[in-house]
């Protein structure tokens, strides 16, 4: 009166494999879980005991015992109401056990039967099938999420009498086929960068940033188009691979953001939290910990808008992941780790009033006001930060569109992103990154050569403006992208002028 079920459990993105292991014996009936169940887990003994009962099968007046092996692991997750229930049936005879050892469960029971979708299922198959299990049992509503992974076979099922009915060859349940989810669209914004007037030198850099994945400081008085501009970046953004789709929606399934109608992200993420927000909020964390903004705008955009209105302690949780791409999480249930590598969007107001060297206003901040302001900005964060770009407000003329000069489109600053895009990639194929601004110091050596006359301007920047080594290497990548945007195989001297002039707040140093 022994059975033994297979199934998964998250730590982070990642899973592991879970045993569940029942024991039928002699004694008071009960239903005991062992293996560091958490309280949704223990919770499930009463999902599963109702579900058997409406679903026509009689529950085991024994003492049941179940072991989630192994022990040392915390259980966390409703996904596990299925494998009990399973488990509870084979040692009752019900289902033959050995049927069931090819096969992985996942799912929620209702108290009627039926089984409900649950959160993690792409990381989780992902899991199950690393560790030989090709046959995966998982609720209706997930298959289109699940049938994202190559090389498994997937049973959907609606509730807990059908699933019998396979095992006993009373009706067989239809394994789906991989790849029926993966035809991808793209989508039709309504916004566009021909609405914004002027600030072509604006566009360049945007174009710039989302070629190489680079960061940016947007930084004008109130009413320049800050905002107008950061929220159009997503129609400029390259196309995702699907590696990388399946890396982003591992995250949002693991935080619970996949539906059924959207299971698979196919869009670079844009992230715009309030700065309200707090530092859990964005870092992500919590006693199950999970994804914070930062990782759910994993290889796309993060846009802080006000950004000195933001908590210090809060925009100072940036500087560690900025770095590293990703995010560590310690907790006593254990450490987890997302990733991050995000291309950091901000817009700020000069000073509290937002008129600091704004020539058609005048600014009513005192210097000490002025300061206050800038100091919620950190030195390392904004060294941390690609692109600082000062915005000039636009004139009328331009705004009501009487200059004759043309507003580039997100079309065409799309195909420039593009043709630069197809060149990394070309270039980065054997060095496991995707854009410049990933190049390593070792790989900035090799791909950011430059002359003689490039190194002369190098240095006279780096020792006119007091550069950090940071910068220095920023500055490198930078002009490596605008090289590759212009097409030319060698970075030139007008690439670096283009990359040092955009380190506005060095040069106020």
């Amino acid at each position: 009166m022994f059975s033994k079920i297979y199934t998964g459990v998250l730590h982070g993105i990642d899973a592991e494999l879970v045993t569940v292991e029942t024991h039928l014996a002699q004694g008071l009936p009960s239903l005991s879980v062992v293996g560091l169940p958490d309280m949704m887990v223990r919770e499930a003994k009463e999902r599963v005991r109702a579900a058997m009962i409406n679903s026509g099968y009689t529950f085991p007046a024994k003492r049941i015992t179940v072991n989630l092996s192994p022990a040392h692991s915390k259980k966390e997750g409703s996904h596990f109401d299925l494998p009990m229930a399973m488990g509870i049936l084979a040692s009752m005879g019900t289902v033959s056990n050995s049927a069931l050892h090819e096969y992985a469960f996942l799912g929620e029971l209702s108290l009627d039967g039926r089984i409900n979708r649950v959160n993690g299922v792409l990381p989780l198959v992902i899991g199950l099938k690393e560790n030989g299990l090709r046959k995966i049992v998982l609720p209706f509503d997930n298959i289109k999420e699940g049938a994202l992974v190559k090389g498994v076979e997937l049973y959907p099922i609606n509730d807990l009498s059908s699933l019998i009915d396979h095992f006993t060859s009373k009706e067989e349940i239809l394994s789906f086929k991989e790849g029926e989810t993966r035809n991808r669209k793209r989508i039709d914004y309504k916004d566009d960068y021909s609405d914004v007037k002027g600030q072509e030198a604006v566009k360049r850099a945007i174009t710039i940033c989302c070629a190489g994945a680079h960061g940016l400081l947007l930084i004008g008085p109130p009413g320049a188009g800050k905002s107008m501009i950061a929220k159009r970046i997503p129609t400029v953004l390259p196309e995702m691979t699907y590696e990388e789709c399946l890396e982003v929606t591992k995250l949002y399934s693991v935080a619970g953001e996949l539906s059924k109608e959207r299971p698979l992200i196919t869009e670079r993420p844009f992230r715009a939290p309030h700065h309200t927000i707090s530092g859990a909020a964005l870092a992500g964390g919590g006693s199950k910990p999970k994804p914070g903004e930062i990782s759910l705008a994993h290889l796309g955009v993060l846009f802080l808008d006000e950004l000195a209105e933001f908590n210090r302690n809060t925009l100072e949780l940036l500087r560690q992941p900025l770095e590293d791409d990703c995010i560590t999480i310690c907790r006593t249930g254990g450490t987890f780790t997302f990733p991050s590598d995000v291309m950091l969007i901000a817009a700020s107001n000069p000073c509290k009033c937002g008129y600091y060297g704004d020539a058609t206003h005048e600014c009513i901040c005192t210097q000490t006001q002025i300061n206050q302001y800038r100091s919620k900005l950190s030195g390392p964060l904004l060294d941390r930060i690609d692109v600082h770009l000062e915005i000039i407000p636009v004139s009328y003329k331009e705004l009501e569109g009487y200059e004759s000069q043309a507003c580039k489109s997100s079309d065409e600053m799309r195909k420039e992103v593009d043709r630069a895009r197809d060149i990394q990639l070309e270039r980065y194929k054997n060095q496991g990154i995707l854009f410049n601004s990933q190049l390593t110091n070792r790989l900035v050596q090799k791909y950011c050569e430059l002359d003689s006359d490039g190194k002369e301007l190098v240095q006279l920047a780096f020792e006119r403006f007091s550069l950090s080594a940071r910068a220095h290497h920023k500055i490198l990548k930078l002009a490596r992208t605008i090289a590759d945007i212009d097409e030319k195989e060698k970075i030139q001297a007008v690439h670096l002028a283009e990359a040092i002039q955009y380190r506005n707040l060095d040069k106020r140093r």
